[in-house]
């Protein structure tokens, strides 16, 4: 829980803010832009709610935030409304999670709801709110990890739900050694014939991405959008593995048709596949122009 007297002094008067304690992810500033942004290397409110849209979306971050750095002076009597409100709609069947986990320095995961199963993508934090709504929406089948970064609470969300955990064997570890499914090597793994499992080692050895219906990509830390930059990128100083293995990587998945880029940590992007595909070798070119850096 945030505290006031940690309160940080960047915060403009008014009932959020945002104390010492954040880890500067980013996550309440892409959730609540009109409220939330970074000032000296932390995130705070530079304006307060003005109309319920805003409140609700600073209360979102609020619950999302992984570090609990987000408080109001006054207690939020519209919180229960909010939290219900998760997991957030995005796109038809698909979902943002919110209650993001310090555990993987707060990267945000997803579900997707499907008739022949639904699939947690990275996990969440377990917490009660969520597990209710996501009981209410049909479970869990699969819980696809996208690498080892994001794993969380994989645990308790196997146990509680029987899901079949799924991630790549060169990012296994002593934490996650009894996933029930595990990949190897590069070739595409079909799940069901609308998910397909796409290896692209680089940010770590065994980083897979997932193509929802050839529209959605569950890119985990592999690909992202850049505001600064302005268009789609990767982690070139947040890459565990291999830099030159990743841009093999992406060359590979520009072959692919999709539509949404869903990451883990950075901004999402959508657009028509055609503007994609543009926004894809814009990607290669500004890998190719830093890779001696």
């Amino acid at each position: 829980m945030a505290l006031l007297n940690k309160r940080r002094l960047q915060n403009t008067e008014g009932d959020i803010y945002v104390d010492s304690t954040c880890i500067n992810c980013d996550t309440c500033r892409w959730m609540a832009p009109t409220i939330f942004q970074e000032i000296d290397e932390q995130s705070a409110v530079y304006h307060q709610p003005d109309n319920e849209r805003e409140r609700i979306a600073a209360l979102q971050a609020l619950l999302a935030c992984p570090t609990a750095s987000i408080g109001t002076v006054t207690p939020p009597g519209e919180i229960k409304k909010v939290q219900e409100g998760f997991p957030l709609p995005i796109a038809e069947t698909v979902y943002h999670c919110g209650y993001h986990s310090k555990n993987s320095y707060g990267a945000a995961s997803y579900f997707i709801q499907r008739p022949d199963g639904n699939i947690l993508v990275d996990s969440p934090r377990f917490i009660a709110p969520l597990v209710k709504r996501l009981e209410e929406l049909g479970g869990i089948r699969y819980l696809y990890l996208t690498h080892k970064d994001d794993v969380a609470d994989h645990l308790a969300f196997h146990n509680h739900f029987g899901c079949e955990r799924i991630l790549h064997e060169d990012d296994i570890n002593s934490q996650t050694s009894d996933v029930e499914i595990k990949l190897s090597g590069l070739l595409p793994f079909a799940l069901a014939p609308d998910l397909l499992v796409i290896p692209v080692p680089g940010h770590t050895k065994g980083h897979t991405v997932l193509l929802y219906q050839n529209r959605f990509l569950f890119t985990g830390d592999h690909l992202a959008w850049s505001e600064e930059l302005n268009h789609l990128y990767a982690f070139r100083w947040a890459c565990w593995y291999s830099w030159r293995e990743l841009l093999i990587s992406m060359k590979r998945l520009a072959n692919y048709s999709f539509e949404w880029v869903l990451p883990g940590h950075g901004r999402r992007y959508q657009t028509n596949s055609t503007n994609m595909q543009k926004q894809m070798q814009i990607c290669l070119e500004w890998m190719e122009s830093v890779s001696g850096k």
